[in-house]
């Protein structure tokens, strides 16, 4: 069995792929005049990832609040990986910020 805090970063990674990678699609079917087959892909991983959040332990509320940063965080890498954008300081402090942030939303205990 899978412990719960660590499924619950499984779920928001692969919420986020599913957000991202959608919103690519249709970023590139609209920006850049790809076809609409790419953007209805597009729009079937932006429902999935609807889908795959309310997977997560906690409440609509919190999970969002902290899906926020890890948001942030996979963006940032996504740019890198896919179109060569490397994140400076910044980006990378910024980022550690709001992970930091979604953590303490998501997993600091509470009574």
């Amino acid at each position: 069995m899978i412990p719960t805090t660590l499924r619950s970063v499984f779920l928001f990674v692969f919420a986020g792929l599913l957000e991202i990678g959608g919103g690519y699609l249709v970023w590139q079917w609209i920006r850049h005049g790809h076809s609409v087959t790419r953007g209805m892909v597009g729009m079937v991983l932006l429902a999935g990832y609807g889908i795959v959040a309310t997977y997560q332990p906690a409440d609509f509320s919190r999970v969002y609040a902290a899906y926020g940063g890890i948001f942030i965080a996979l963006s940032l890498v996504w740019g890198w990986a896919l179109d060569g954008r490397r994140p400076d300081v910044p980006d990378v402090a910024g980022a550690m910020l709001c992970v930091a942030g979604a953590a303490i939303i998501m997993y600091w205990p509470r009574t």
